[in-house]
């Protein structure tokens, strides 16, 4: 498997737990290739993000690391084994992968909590209101631009149809803003 150019957050977060676990042990990136039968560039590939890990992969590091946590290894583990392309693939290419990468967190949350001062959060907006804060932009985007914004920030709303708790702290001013119109 050719490495990843861009990884997503969420690989990046694997690699960076799999990195931290090696690092507390004390075992250097030679030394937990060798336990894989692995070169030895591979571990800082699977740590960056770059390079995929199996789940049973992850199991052998985190005991050789010691891990003592067995929930925090199902988790890693269960990170590593999820492969699946979620719907926000569709909009690769098209949009910043940090967009991107928010709504593919947002879909494997497991809480959401948001703060804002200006606006109401976006996983809340009506589409009017989406549009009318995307035309506050400076310099406007273009037509395709905010098409694709709108349709991403829009169906980032369908992980409120799931069962996760979600808090947003609202400041006044945001509700009081007419972003949108009053409705």
């Amino acid at each position: 498997m050719p490495p990843r150019t861009s990884p997503t957050a969420r690989q990046q977060r694997l690699g960076a737990e799999l990195r931290k676990l090696r690092e507390q042990s004390g075992m250097s990136a030679q030394q937990a290739a060798a336990l894989l039968g692995v070169d030895r560039t591979r571990i800082p590939n699977v740590e960056s993000g770059r390079f995929g890990i199996s789940p049973e992969r992850v199991r052998t590091l985190a005991f050789n690391y010691g891990c003592p946590d067995a929930g925090l290894v199902d988790l890693l583990a269960a990170m590593a084994q999820e492969r699946d392309r979620g719907w926000w693939e569709e909009h690769r290419g098209l949009l910043p992968p940090a967009l991107l990468d928010i709504a593919e967190l947002e879909y494997h949350a497991a809480e959401l909590a948001t703060a804002v001062t200006t606006h109401v959060p976006g996983l809340l907006q009506t589409e009017e209101q989406a549009r009318a804060v995307f035309d506050t932009a400076v310099p406007l985007l273009p037509e395709p631009d905010l098409e694709a914004r709108l349709a991403l920030r829009l169906r980032r709303q369908e992980v409120l149809d799931r069962p996760v708790p979600y808090e947003a702290v609202i400041h006044e001013a945001a509700l009081r803003m007419q972003f949108g119109g009053p409705k």
